[in-house]
């Protein structure tokens, strides 16, 4: 999956009766209501994370926009929709730019426009929907246009939004120990000693998968990602009050979680915080991923604040053995269902027997089928020819295309099993590519083997690496404009921080047990993309003879054949060409026990030496 620049929602928007200018006109009256000069509307809900449940699809409802990244800024005669580079074909397909200006995040961003068309006024917020970070920035984007930014004490959008669904109600579970691969109790007297260390007496969790991870639950509240809407707070006596809508917990999950922790809803999270306030406690609080409501309530009530990373998310991040063991086994069954699929796509794909949709429909259905599978972890992206150049792509039936012969088809996609979670993006050349797809899919290769065979000293962030994914594309004059590599969660987000591969500045060093995406590509508007994605594990690399720092390695868990038709083999070095055998020669072994007699026979096929 196309990895984050800062992701995501896939809402079909014909199920909203309203049309989209309606509801532009609509917020505007209730923003002249309240005298606001303008509002934000984030894709956020409040726990700032990638996916959000219907009942908080805002920025969809508004526009129309499904990307996983994205802001709108609505003023009384303008309005904008900023995304990133994944998104600058998909906001034009899908949004009205006559009514909303579609602006590139990063070349104009969103307090540079606040700046320019605000013109004085009050600019509402809904300090749920925006971190403390962003919250800052906007402010001073305000005070440079003569105006103010003011937080909304309830969401004027959702003044106007009548049919907004409700919340999400799923029940929790219990994350077996086998899975998790460490108990919940010693996770939080783990992290409560790291608070004491530091001088803290609580830190406020706000993200869902951190709270799943501490206490070894999950859940079903959104779609792709397995985790219970909640907010927590850890104590530095390693006690942890959960915040949660209680219908949510069985008797059984309430035993599991014990003693230790104190169950409440999730209203009277404002409460617990006065309380910190009031014994004036050092609370920690994630500056970038905590809403601001947050921070606000806490200064309010007298409370220390320290800001700094959620405790949670390196040690979430660098994954125990068991976890490991885990993700691997899972690899494998998944490399068995897509291998499934793609020989079985093979002899299809020129007929014009299959679309996008069909072909999507096929993938799931198969990994549906394999043993501790819970559901995908995003959205399959299933492109052909000029599709394929859309990052984020999602067919509709309007958009729906079937492959012909000298296009490329790219199809990445990924699920959640009990014991993992994977993401995987093959390119699939249909009939004869031209000498330009193989040019363009030989140079993504090339990065993609650069980043896979990479030794690199302890101490190394994923900026530091990310070029090496990009050396083949910038000797031709290309890129590519989203990040390399995202972190992957166990049985959790497919996008998971604090680490990733990217142009972007990270100051987290890989480390050993973190799994992150390995994903260049290559996408020309209106023609094709490539994308060539595995995931791998960061581990202990041998250092050779005379080394003098600890180095450490990538292992590839993703297990699938690359397509050998569309590499132009004279652009591969000898080491190249020795990866990429190697590489099918081990998931020829691995998959073939797994697969029924015709998917082995292609496997032993695809996965010949690249000189035969």
């Amino acid at each position: 999956m196309a990895p984050l620049v800062g992701q995501g929602i896939m809402a079909d928007m014909d199920a909203h009766p309203t049309p989209p200018t309606t509801r532009l006109d609509d917020l505007r009256a209730e923003l002249a209501r309240r005298k606001l000069a303008g509002f934000l509307v984030p894709l956020q809900d409040e726990h700032q994370g990638e996916w959000v449940p219907p009942s908080a699809q805002r920025l969809s409802w508004l526009t129309g926009f499904s990307g996983s990244a994205g802001l709108a800024i609505v003023l009384a005669d303008r309005a904008a929709i900023f995304v990133d580079g994944r998104y600058t074909l998909q906001v034009r397909h899908q949004v009205d730019v006559r009514r909303f200006e579609p602006r590139h995040v990063s070349e104009q961003p969103p307090g540079d426009w606040i700046a320019e068309h605000l013109n004085g006024g009050a600019l509402g917020y809904d300090p749920w929907l925006h971190t403390i970070t962003d919250v800052e920035r906007f402010r001073a984007a305000c005070a440079r246009a003569g105006g103010t930014f003011v937080a909304c004490a309830d969401n004027p959008l959702d003044a106007v939004w009548r049919d907004r669904p409700a919340p999400p109600t799923a029940p929790a579970a219990i994350h077996d120990v086998a899975f998790a691969g460490e108990e919940a109790a010693s996770k939080a007297e783990r992290l409560a000693a790291q608070l004491k260390r530091e001088g803290q007496q609580a830190a406020v969790l706000t993200a869902p998968d951190s709270i799943a991870w501490l206490l070894n639950i999950r859940g079903g509240d959104l779609e792709y990602t397995p985790v219970v809407l909640a907010f927590a707070v850890l104590h530095a006596d390693a006690r942890v009050e959960l915040f949660v809508d209680t219908a949510k917990l069985a008797t059984v999950v309430r035993a599991h979680l014990g003693n230790r922790v104190a169950i409440a809803d999730k209203g009277v999270l404002g409460e617990a915080l006065d309380r910190l306030g009031a014994a004036k406690r050092r609370v920690l609080v994630d500056a970038a991923t905590a809403p601001a409501w947050v921070s606000d309530r806490l200064t309010a009530a007298g409370a220390d604040i320290v800001r700094g990373n959620d405790p949670c998310a390196l040690p979430k991040a660098c994954k125990n053995p068991v976890e490991l063991e885990g993700i691997r086994a899972a690899h494998r069954r998944d490399g068995a269902a897509l291998s499934t699929f793609l020989a079985w796509l093979d002899r299809r794909a020129s007929s014009g027997e299959i679309d996008e949709i069909s072909a999507a429909d096929r993938l799931e259905a198969i990994r549906r089928a394999g043993d501790r599978f819970q559901r995908l972890s995003f959205p399959t992206i299933a492109g052909a020819g000029a599709n394929g150049a859309i990052v984020h792509y999602r067919s509709t039936p309007a958009t729906n295309r079937r492959p012909r012969p000298g296009e490329l088809f790219l199809i990445d996609s990924g699920a959640q099993y009990l014991d993992g979670t994977t993401d995987v993006t093959r390119t699939i050349a249909v009939g004869e590519p031209t000498a330009e797809q193989r040019d363009r899919f030989t140079r993504v290769l090339k990065g993609h083997i650069a980043l896979a065979t990479v030794r690199f000293p302890q101490g190394t962030t994923g900026s530091q690496v990310d070029a090496l994914a990009r050396l083949a594309l910038w000797d031709a004059g290309l890129d590519y404009d989203h990040g390399t590599g995202h972190g992957v969660g166990a049985y959790l987000g497919v996008h998971e921080g604090p680490h990733r591969i990217s142009k972007l500045p990270n100051r987290e060093a890989l480390r050993p047990g973190m799994v992150v995406s390995n994903e260049p590509g290559y996408y020309k508007e209106g023609a094709f993309g490539i994308r060539i994605e595995n995931l791998v594990a960061v581990r202990e690399a041998e250092a050779p003879a005379g080394a003098e720092r600890k180095m450490l390695e990538f292992e590839t868990l993703t297990l699938a054949p690359i397509d050998r038709r569309a590499i132009d083999r004279r652009l591969l070095n000898t080491s190249e060409i020795a990866w990429l055998d190697a590489y099918h020669a081990r998931v020829r072994i691995v998959l073939t026990p797994l697969v029924d007699r015709d998917t082995a026979g292609w496997l032993a096929e695809v996965t010949a030496p690249l000189a035969n």
